[in-house]
């Protein structure tokens, strides 16, 4: 069978569950893990701005998509002539039909359990004592975060933080000041490339709080990618308790 991804974290997921290169033949420039295999499969342009004449060139049998990260247009385009699978990913129990979904498509129901039960564990194993109310910052200029309707969201809340801007939805903009009430600041690694100089710039207006980089694909990449981040999220919590 003949497969092109169009997400990311599926891209990963369906080499996780043991698909090849021969399977898989195409996927987006943003599809890095896992680094070692992705770079022998066909890019077929971003997760916004696909490539469809590549796209229809491989002649896949089945396209992998998802509802928030790619265009509608571009995605009913295919549609048209492949068969296109289009997730929707906003909490745990969705990520865990994912897998559920991608083993039985691909006949790697075991492999795909195996990978529920680990995400499982190592959310339960990885939780801070008490809350802390967490600013989860995205982008800068302008700033933003991210609401109640997001798998962020529910990662933060599944590891014992509360999400500051829980009231919100998506990703939206807010200023320096609105960060007042955070017991910690988090920068995320993606999509915008927070680095040390912006945690200063934020210290110049709050010098007594926590401000860190985190690491934003364990936080946002869906599919497999938390049964791998048990010690990432050890040594993360270990700074609160």
């Amino acid at each position: 069978m003949k497969v092109v991804s169009l997400v990311p974290s599926i891209t990963e997921a369906l080499f996780d569950l043991g698909l090849t290169e021969n399977e898989i033949v195409g996927r987006t420039k943003f599809c890095i893990h896992p680094k070692e295999k992705v770079k022998n499969v066909e890019i077929i342009g971003g997760t916004k701005n696909l490539n469809l004449d590549k796209i229809k060139s491989l002649q896949p049998d089945i396209i992998l998509a998802n509802k928030e990260e790619n265009v509608k247009d571009q995605v009913e385009e295919l549609m048209k002539d492949f068969k296109v699978v289009v997730t929707n990913i906003e909490n745990i129990e969705d990520n865990y039909y994912l897998l559920k979904t991608l083993g039985n498509l691909f006949n790697k129901e075991e492999k795909a359990q195996q990978y529920n039960l680990k995400i499982y564990d190592v959310l339960q194993n990885s939780k801070i004592n008490s809350p802390i109310k967490a600013a989860y910052l995205i982008w800068k200029n302008p700033y933003m975060t991210v609401g109640s309707d997001t798998f962020i969201d529910k990662v933060l809340k599944e590891i014992g933080f509360e999400n500051l801007f829980e009231d919100r939805k998506r990703y939206p903009e807010i200023t320096v000041e609105d960060l007042a009430d955070a017991d910690v600041i988090m920068l995320s690694s993606e999509p915008f490339p927070f680095k040390e100089k912006h945690i200063l710039e934020l210290k110049e207006f709050y010098p007594d709080k926590k401000i860190m980089i985190v690491d934003g694909e364990a936080f946002s990449w869906y599919g497999t990618h938390i049964a791998k981040c048990e010690n990432y999220f050890k040594e993360l919590i270990s700074e609160f308790n």
